[in-house]
């Protein structure tokens, strides 16, 4: 059953201009050229399709979907593809251009992509799901490709919609082609490790930002926004290293307990409630607007972008924020956030473990060889911690915030390898 997120607060900033406001910063700190600029903050294609599909009773509904690939520099574009009612350019924009930052922090030869489908899944059959997908997949045939653009899941798609795609595309093309998409279930050629990689990747980023900080996790406390795959497996994972989940919310409200939240009891009770932790009796219901706020040592937002803004992050007393979800933190947000010390490990850092163990599926599926979960894990938590500290050590080089340190980062990666190719 797909997670529902938390419905997105509807006067959000622009997460496209959020994005460009710190990608400004960051090249201004490196002395980009303009040449470099004005090729690195456009999408290199936008593509805008209308998807007829013949609805359960017999009517036929237009959707209108989204491909953007952002760049192509480093690598095939790589980017996952969002169900959900409130889907707009702009966002799609934002996303493919994380996705190019992200690939570039944990040094994986992809550029970033993204998609998305103005519809609202929730309230469709899986027959009207898969005909949109397999429409969607046909008139976007000529983008996606193992070589040129490889989607994954995200908000409110999942395995079952990456395999319909995997097999409309192979049926284009008259062989299968696994490594066009990433994300699918194991036995169509997914990898081990991937449905907890970006909730792993979250724990290893936490674990690192908590050692720089002389936070012992064991006596540390945490809230997490959003108890879908990241934040259900961010928090197993945290609390297996002692760290003591106090809040969790979901689509259904906030849960606390000042004893610590039994994380293993609570996924149980979730995956046996449809997804969701309604009813739960192993927490006390709590205003989720004072979730992010309370008073705990690490905040991870896990959930949809502009959650924390000027409206509420003077009343933040955690140390440390952790962003699992994309765009969690609103432009506005960052120089209070900064004035207060609060260390943030930045989304295209800290959530970009999903992106590797996706790297990893495609080359599997590029040398038809399965690894291990253990290698996979290895692997994984490896490119995360080296890409932790070389961030940390440009935040301390450049003496800027770990965000503007991880878009320094990736900029520079993606500038020199544009000079290198030649530029244009």
């Amino acid at each position: 059953m797909l997670y529902k997120e938390p419905a997105p607060i509807k006067d959000r900033e622009n997460p496209f201009e959020s994005m460009m406001s710190r990608f400004n910063i960051a090249a201004e700190v490196l002395g980009l050229d303009e040449e470099t600029y004005n090729v690195l903050k456009s999408p290199t294609r936008q593509v805008i399709v209308n998807v007829p599909v013949t609805m359960d009773d017999g009517k036929v509904r237009v959707f209108e979907g989204y491909r953007v690939i952002h760049s192509t520099i480093l690598g095939p574009s790589k980017g996952g593809i969002r169900y959900a009612p409130d889907v707009f350019l702009d966002e799609v924009k934002a996303l493919a251009a994380w996705m190019t930052w992200k690939c570039a922090v944990v040094d994986i030869p992809y550029g970033g992509a993204k998609g998305g489908i103005i519809c609202d899944p929730y309230t469709m059959s899986a027959g009207e799901i898969e005909r949109l997908t397999r429409a969607y997949t046909q008139a976007l045939v000529d983008i996606f490709g193992p070589d040129q653009d490889i989607p994954a899941p995200d908000m409110g798609t999942g395995p079952r919609e990456m395999a319909w795609l995997m097999d409309e595309y192979s049926k284009t093309k008259g062989s299968t082609v696994h490594a066009v998409v990433t994300g699918k279930p194991l036995v169509l050629g997914g990898s081990l490790g991937r449905v907890e990689a970006t909730g792993r990747g979250v724990m290893v980023s936490a674990m690192a930002a908590m050692d720089k900080l002389g936070m012992n996790p064991s006596k540390s406390t945490a809230a997490i926004q959003g108890f879908g795959n990241v934040g259900s497996w961010a928090a197993k994972l945290m609390a297996e290293r002692g760290v003591k989940i106090l809040g969790v919310s979901d689509v259904s409200g906030a849960y606390w307990n000042d004893n610590g939240i039994d994380i293993e009891d609570a996924i149980e009770y979730k995956n046996a409630h449809n997804g969701r932790l309604e009813g739960y009796k192993g927490a006390e219901m709590m205003d989720p607007d004072e979730l992010l706020t309370s008073k705990v040592d690490v905040i991870i937002p896990a959930a949809v972008e502009d959650v924390i803004t000027i409206k509420n992050v003077d009343k933040i007393q955690a140390r440390l924020i952790v962003e699992g979800a994309n765009g969690p933190t609103s432009y506005k947000a960052d120089n209070i956030i900064n004035e207060k010390g609060i260390m943030v490990v930045p989304d295209i850092l800290a959530n970009s473990g999903g992106v590797t163990v996706s790297y990893f599926e495609w080359v599997q599926n590029r040398m038809g060889f399965k690894w291990t979960l253990d290698r996979v894990n290895e692997r994984a938590e490896r490119i995360m911690n080296e890409s932790f500290e070389r961030v940390y050590a440009a935040s301390q080089k450049y003496n800027v915030p770990m965000r503007i340190a991880a878009y320094i980062v990736a900029i520079d990666k993606v500038a020199m390898t544009y000079k290198y190719r030649g530029g244009f």
